[in-house]
């Protein structure tokens, strides 16, 4: 498997916590990767240190085999690394189909991908919709599809289905499940369990600031000590 993305040693201090400590990571081509934990565990921290918005305190991090330790947020998105972040930054002021023409341009406007992009995330009905009138869940799926248009090689939701019914929530795991079909691989963080199951391939658990456990989805959920951190009990 070819590996996109992997950090050594990775760390964060924010002036005497170590809130990221020295995690070793990887995500190959291919997977649909969760990654969970209780509140305070560290996520948010390790997915902005992913994604440029912090800088390690130490340890590395390579996107195919490439130093990302000053590469900044915007350089890593040309690079073919996108996101998605937790709270919808879409434009109020703008349709549907002009936030996808925006993504689209920078990648090569093509009406063909416009018109793709606007039935894969279930949008048609709402494509000329300005964004500040649409539902949160057609919001995120925006966001989602806007990441999408520019043709990344690996994609980073931050807690996608956040504020999301159980049907919408449902929807977006299948929507995930067909990108990865497409080639497309896929890092969530995230806690919803119901979500993580449906989707995730191998699940990363961290806590503490440290990486707890890391397998394929049914080995995590069947651990004693993953259930007794993640939800504060045993089985």
């Amino acid at each position: 498997m070819t590996t996109l993305l992997e950090t050594r040693g990775l760390t964060k201090r924010f002036g005497g916590a170590h809130v990221i400590n020295g995690i070793d990571f990887r995500i190959d081509a291919g997977e649909i990767r969760c990654v969970i934990g209780p509140n305070g565990a560290g996520k948010s921290t390790f997915f902005k240190l992913l994604t440029g918005e912090h800088r390690p305190t130490s340890g590395s991090i390579a996107f195919l085999g490439q130093d990302l330790s000053h590469v900044l947020p915007h350089r890593r998105i040309r690079m073919g690394m996108s996101i998605k972040f937790q709270i919808p930054g879409v434009f109020p002021e703008l349709t549907v189909r002009e936030h996808l023409q925006l993504g689209l341009h920078r990648a090569g406007p093509q009406a063909q991908a416009l018109e793709s992009l606007l039935e894969q995330f279930n949008l048609e009905p709402e494509a000329d919709v300005l964004a500040a009138n649409l539902s949160h869940g057609k919001k995120q799926w925006l966001e989602i599809a806007l990441a999408v248009s520019l043709r990344p090689k690996l994609l980073f939701l931050d807690e996608p289905v956040a504020g999301m019914s159980v049907e919408e929530t449902y929807a977006t795991g299948e929507l995930i499940l067909r990108l990865r079909e497409q080639g497309l691989t896929i890092m969530v963080v995230d806690h919803d369990m119901t979500f993580v199951k449906q989707i995730a391939s191998r699940v990363t658990v961290l806590h503490g600031g440290r990486l707890f456990a890391d397998g394929p989805l049914a080995e995590i959920l069947a651990r004693d000590d993953v259930a007794e951190i993640y939800l504060g009990k045993r089985k």
